[in-house]
């Protein structure tokens, strides 16, 4: 059973840095995806940034593209979202999810930028971005 746990969350002012971090534990050689998605208030959670496990591939939402970086660490498994030139309108709860399912990894793809769907999700952790 994988879990995932977040860590890094917290409040930055517009235009400023964070660095997000997923801790994954009975991560095994069938995950096929880990992502980043993220819940607005009185918004659906959307997917923002996808890393494919065995390709190395990375992938963004049109609203994050240029400005986060999905990266992992292969020795850990622990995935990071590098957030940069932060706007007001990245304040959400970030999610971490992972799968092991190749389909479900690749209708992620498709939908970045709205609802995805993932087998595994950690709790969440708040980033308020501030003027």
């Amino acid at each position: 059973q994988v879990q995932v746990v977040e860590s890094g969350g917290g409040s930055v002012q517009t235009g400023g840095s964070l660095r997000l971090s997923c801790a994954p534990s009975g991560f095994t050689d069938d995950t096929r995806c880990m992502a980043w998605a993220r819940q607005a208030p009185g918004k659906e959670r959307e997917g923002v940034a996808l890393i494919a496990i065995r390709s190395g591939g990375t992938y963004y939402s049109d609203s994050v593209k240029d400005r986060f970086i999905i990266s992992r660490d292969k020795s850990t498994n622990t995935m990071f979202l590098q957030i940069d030139s932060a706007k007001l309108e990245d304040t959400a709860v970030y999610y971490c999810a992972a799968d092991v399912t190749a389909m479900r990894c690749a209708d992620a793809i498709q939908n970045l930028g709205q609802e995805v769907e993932f087998t595994y999700w950690g709790q969440g952790t708040q980033v308020t971005v501030s003027s």
